[in-house]
């Protein structure tokens, strides 16, 4: 069996962020978003040092699954959720190649969620960018699995009464090895965040809160508002305390009781907890992630959780490829002829 080579070749002079626009109109809403993370995607690319003819996106459908024809790369606009899927066969066919996976609340979590949570189990080598808008948009102004309880929509126009998945919990609930959350209008984090993705060996999941502006306008204003984003935002800094406010008078805490995480004023002397990502057990990045339902404000951006464990691409082909005759294996002993 031939061996895929995983050396991706190198372009010849350094691309800039112009050599990735492609030259398709972007349309979207004007104020959406998606402009900001385009961008900062298009500004970050040329770190990678590959050929654009090595980077794929993958998209599923939703206002965010246009991104592959904004995108000077290989790309395609998928099915509706099963980008993973699709992305799957590619990543572990093709090691050369950087792929990654663009997608929403609705399309991954509603219709995708299995393929969502079975790329990441399985650790596949998958850079997913999940926008979060809490609504769908395309479709105009539905509720969608990350809407909180209670919204009032065109389809809950009573109020939703589901209660809403939490993307960055169900990522660590299915065991991914690298989670993370950022925000549209903060470039110089989201280029920090795509950066340890693009890095991480296996599946990373990178949250993006992104504001739609004309079915859900606002929903972020918290964490953007100058009087009031240091007060409700956590920072996760690997190996540095996890103090915010803006008099860093707040503080991630322990609890002596249950072991859990909580948050509360934080003096001096306070023991504050130190911000690990390469923790094994899940449990901690899992405590940070609902720190929400003390008071649903709190919003902790940053790497949740990056570790390392074999990738489902390194472990398929090396079975294969120490396999032998491919033909032999498919037979099996558990086949007969009908003379």
């Amino acid at each position: 069996m031939t061996e895929v080579t995983e050396r991706p070749l190198l372009p010849l002079t350094p691309l800039k962020a112009a050599d990735f626009k492609s030259d398709q109109e972007v349309r979207w809403c004007p104020g959406c978003g998606d402009y900001a993370i385009l961008a900062a995607v298009q500004g970050f690319l040329p770190e990678l040092g590959l050929k654009r003819e090595n980077i794929v996106f993958v998209s599923g459908i939703g206002c965010s699954s246009r991104f592959p024809y904004y995108l000077n790369t290989y790309g395609m606009h998928s099915i509706h959720g099963r980008a993973p899927a699709i992305a799957t066969g590619l990543s572990t066919s093709r090691p050369d190649l950087s792929v990654w996976v663009v997608t929403g609340d609705g399309d991954a979590l509603s219709i995708g969620g299995n393929h969502l949570i079975h790329a990441l189990r399985r650790n596949v080598n998958l850079k997913i960018l999940l926008f979060n808008n809490r609504i769908y948009g395309l479709t105009k102004g539905q509720y969608s699995p990350t809407s909180e309880i209670g919204k009032v929509t065109k389809s809950t126009p009573m109020g939703s009464l589901d209660f809403p998945f939490n993307p960055v919990s169900l990522a660590l609930g299915a065991e991914a090895t690298f989670v993370a959350r950022t925000i549209d209008s903060d470039r110089k984090h989201l280029t920090s965040v795509l950066r340890a993705a693009a890095e991480h060996q296996g599946s990373a999941l990178v949250e993006i809160y992104q504001n739609c502006n004309i079915f859900n306008d606002g929903a972020f204003d918290l964490l953007k508002d100058r009087d009031t984003k240091d007060d409700w935002t956590i920072r996760l800094e690997h190996g540095t305390p996890l103090r915010f406010g803006a008099d860093n008078q707040y503080g991630v805490l322990r609890d002596p009781d249950g072991g859990s995480l909580t948050v509360g004023e934080a003096g001096p002397d306070t023991d504050v907890v130190i911000h690990d990502a390469h923790r094994e057990d899940p449990s901690y990045a899992f405590s940070l992630s609902r720190l929400a339902h003390q008071d649903n404000r709190y919003t902790p951006i940053g790497v949740f959780r990056d570790i390392q464990r074999p990738t489902y691409d390194t472990l398929m082909n090396d079975q294969l490829n120490s396999s032998g005759d491919l033909t032999t294996v498919l037979r099996g002993p558990d086949t007969w002829t009908v003379s």
